[in-house]
């Protein structure tokens, strides 16, 4: 599929071969959940959950099925939710919107929707604060992806999905108001880019 070409430069330029050897090792749980299905034609679903669904689980989410867009995998669904609801946090839209998303606002509450592009082809995700069985999520047949550790050790049991699998991110919250805020969030969503890359480079 064609993706933005800022997208595709950017996603080009990522070097899987920096990634850790711990965290391919966290990561494999992922590869194989979705080789699995893979090998059964079946539609993959994940659903990256976070405590708020304001920022990691959305960029996880964003860079998941842009990555399965490159790589050109086919019955990729990419979702996510919280644990509660709060709402896309700013900073994530404006990191998303350097790289080359094109993101127009569709609702301006209190929680806001967005529709995010990584391509003129693909349909959008709209993407907004909601919990993790929202009723635009999957209710079976999926795997819940954690992000971060207060959503793992909060909410042992997800209903409906068939694997638990936890990747974990440090939250960018942490430079909040601080000079740094910017650069933190770029380096973890870039992080999570070069992750999902790794990730979807391994489906066979």
């Amino acid at each position: 599929m064609t993706l933005f070409t800022s997208i595709h430069e950017y996603i080009e330029a990522l070097d899987t071969s920096r990634i850790p050897e711990g965290r391919k090792a966290v990561l494999q749980s992922l590869i194989d959940y979705i080789n699995a299905k893979q090998k059964t034609n079946e539609v993959i679903r994940l659903n990256f959950i976070c405590t708020h669904n304001s920022r990691r689980s959305h960029l996880a989410q964003i860079w998941a099925q842009t990555a399965a867009a490159y790589f050109n995998i086919k019955n990729i669904e990419c979702y996510s939710g919280g644990t509660e609801v709060t709402a896309v946090f700013p900073k994530v839209i404006s990191t998303l919107k350097k790289v080359g998303y094109k993101i127009s606002d569709q609702r301006k509450t209190d929680n806001p929707i967005y529709k995010i592009s990584y391509s003129n082809i693909a349909p959008a995700t709209i993407a907004f604060s909601k919990k993790y069985d929202d009723s635009t999520n999957p209710i079976s047949n999926f795997a819940a992806v954690m992000t971060c550790s207060q959503a793992d050790a909060g909410c042992p049991f997800v209903a409906g999905s068939d694997k638990r699998i936890s990747v974990m991110y440090e939250d960018p919250k942490v430079a909040d108001g601080t000079p740094q805020q910017q650069q933190i969030y770029n380096a973890r969503s870039k992080q999570i880019a070069t992750e999902m890359k790794y990730v979807f480079s391994k489906i066979n």
